[in-house]
């Protein structure tokens, strides 16, 4: 139903975009709003809506963190004159707060989803590592939750059900992350553990971690899949 709903507003657009789309931004863990600015002004310039969520990252577990954030961002877009369709735009950590408030809340007017880098597996560099002096300071309790292990979250959730495109980094800068991962990676996640069962489309730039929502390929992606629902009018 909801893949239907996005194909029947996608008929009512301007120049490609329909001036009613609102997209909502979430920053990865231990981030800010600051991170997506780039993805903000390029998102903005293609006509959409855009509302940049900053949110506690690592004051929370992942279950409060997500309608503090995704739950923020569609009350935003709903409080703005004719937003009649509502995407995200997720960095990292962004995308499985996306998918914690979808299985606990219903979008009517949701469109398409594009993340970034996301640990939809979990990663294995927080199993190894999370007992390393200062994980917790650094990472919050979200940051255990992102792992491989029965304490996982992104592991307990469903598959997509949603409109989903998924861009995941194969440049590390992180050598202590990378040893533990399996290769590609983008030094914080594997390539094959940002995959999700149900996601439209997958795509991989040879970007960090760190820097993937600033990179000029990326945001070109995630403009097109927001837009067509596949990346592919981007040559590899």
């Amino acid at each position: 139903m909801r893949r239907f709903c996005v194909a029947l507003l996608s008929l009512f657009t301007v120049s490609g975009v329909a001036a009613s789309e609102c997209v909502i931004l979430l920053h990865g863990l231990a981030r800010t709003s600051a991170s997506m600015d780039t993805m903000q002004a390029r998102l903005e310039q293609a006509g959409y809506i855009v509302v940049n969520i900053d949110y506690p990252s690592r004051e929370y577990p992942i279950e409060q963190l997500a309608p503090m954030a995704a739950g923020r961002g569609v009350d935003n877009c709903r409080a703005m004159d004719n937003v009649e369709q509502i995407h995200f735009v997720t960095h990292s950590l962004g995308g499985i707060l996306v998918r914690q408030y979808l299985a606990d809340e219903d979008v009517p007017e949701l469109g398409r989803v594009v993340m970034l880098g996301p640990p939809n597996q979990g990663s294995a560099a927080v199993d190894e590592l999370r007992d390393v002096p200062g994980f917790d300071w650094i990472n919050g309790p979200a940051g255990r939750q992102l792992g491989k292990g029965e304490a996982s979250v992104p592991l307990a959730l469903g598959p997509a059900d949603f409109e989903l495109g998924v861009i995941a980094g194969t440049r590390s800068i992180d050598p202590i992350a990378s040893a533990v991962l399996d290769d590609p990676d983008d030094g914080k996640v594997s390539v094959a553990d940002t995959r999700l069962e149900g996601m439209d489309d997958f795509i991989t730039v040879e970007h960090s971690h760190a820097f993937i929502m600033r990179m000029q390929r990326p945001i070109e992606l995630t403009i097109q899949f927001l837009k067509s629902g596949r990346f592919a009018a981007i040559e590899n």
